[in-house]
């Protein structure tokens, strides 16, 4: 029998602060958000240092791996103890954030939500002057 500790992956995320509450965390886990190890996993899935995790937030995917336990939420600085994202992830994540930015300043106008300026536009134009 294995005597190594481990812990609730839907408690471990909330406690490194990836989820706001652990019933957010257990909604993600059972919605596939979070892969251990490459598998699809259940909010009592045990979490061991070392493992590797897939941890979808948004557009974000995430890559970490697991470096100490904890049962407890405390400071974001503690937090960030508890994992390290890999490299690739972090360069896979900026380079994702640059695309969509550059394709929001290649939105046509017209299409989609009206920007601020064109919104005064509108209302100036549709306004009834006493």
């Amino acid at each position: 029998m294995e005597s190594s500790p481990k812990i609730r992956i839907d408690k471990w995320l909330w406690a490194a602060r990836f989820y706001k509450t652990r019933a957010v965390a257990n909604k993600a886990v059972r919605g596939g958000k979070v892969h251990c190890n490459g598998e699809r996993i259940k909010p009592g899935h045990p979490v061991r240092t070392g493992d590797l995790l897939q941890v979808q937030q948004g557009y974000d995917n995430k890559t970490l791996q697991v470096q100490q336990l904890s049962k407890r939420r405390g400071a974001a600085k503690q937090a960030g103890q508890l994992y390290q994202e890999t490299g690739e992830s972090i360069r896979q994540r900026e380079q994702n954030a640059a695309q969509r930015q550059a394709a929001a300043s290649l939105r046509p106008r017209g299409q989609g939500r009206p920007a601020k300026r064109e919104r005064r536009h509108i209302i100036r134009f549709t306004r009834i002057d006493e």
